[in-house]
């Protein structure tokens, strides 16, 4: 009997593209999901609890949490299990080292770039940023300027590109 070889999709976007709600639906096929930011959040316990931290304390735990998860994530893909990354994949370079993990383990990847105009992004954070919840993260106009500055989009890397409507 052959062991099922997993696969690890990595979701890629800015924020408000949609990632989490296509990570959802690929958790209801099975899939374990793994977000940063909900584990940022059941450490903090609330929404601005962010605030409370300075940036680079707040910076340090997110990357904490992201080596826990690469950990996590290495422990499902020797399980077989499949594996949804509910991060923003913003850089080419987080992209490629993904990728070289996932392949060294010998399962699949898949790249899935959600990738949505200005005036949606705007329009669906600005609806987020006034819920509560660990998939709520607050992005004011000065952090998504600089999410939109610093976005390597991908563009040949095997990605499959999903057009986000304004709905």
């Amino acid at each position: 009997m052959t062991q099922h070889v997993g696969t690890v999709v990595l979701m890629c976007g800015l924020p408000g593209s949609g990632k989490t709600t296509y990570a959802m639906e690929l958790v209801r096929r099975g899939h374990v999901r793994l977000s940063i930011d909900e584990a940022v959040w059941r450490r903090l316990g609330r929404r601005d609890a962010g605030l409370v931290l300075e940036a680079a304390a707040f910076d340090r735990l997110k990357e904490e949490v992201r080596a826990e998860q690469r950990q996590e994530l290495v422990e499902l893909m020797l399980a077989g299990r499949d594996v949804v990354v509910d991060y923003s994949f913003w850089s080419r370079a987080a992209r490629d080292d993904y990728k070289a993990l996932v392949e060294s383990h010998g399962c699949r990847w898949e790249l899935v770039h959600l990738k949505a105009d200005r005036t949606t992004v705007e329009r669906r954070l600005e609806v987020r940023n006034g819920a509560e919840g660990a998939n709520s993260v607050t992005v004011n106009k000065e952090l998504l300027h600089r999410y939109l500055t610093d976005f390597e989009e991908p563009k040949g890397e095997g990605e499959q590109v999903l057009p986000q409507s304004p709905a």
